[in-house]
């Protein structure tokens, strides 16, 4: 299977994600993210993946896997 997107441009997301936005903002971020690759997700989804992010043990792979998981083609 194909990724929809590629590790560095996740890797980039979450160093950003990770700079301390509040939630809401982190949310917006990871929604823009989406919708620029053609992709929604809902403010919930995008909320909770957000906060994954921060998790302990939570990797790039496991980030991107989250993502791919949400991601809704538009």
């Amino acid at each position: 299977m194909r990724e929809k997107f590629s590790v560095p441009e996740i890797t980039a997301l979450r160093s950003e994600l990770l700079q301390g936005f509040d939630s809401k903002d982190a949310a917006e971020l990871l929604q823009m993210f989406l919708a620029g690759h053609g992709y929604g997700v809902s403010v919930e989804e995008a909320r909770n993946a957000v906060s994954k992010v921060g998790m302990l043990g939570g990797t790039v792979e496991a980030f991107q896997r989250e993502l791919e998981s949400i991601a809704l083609v538009m």
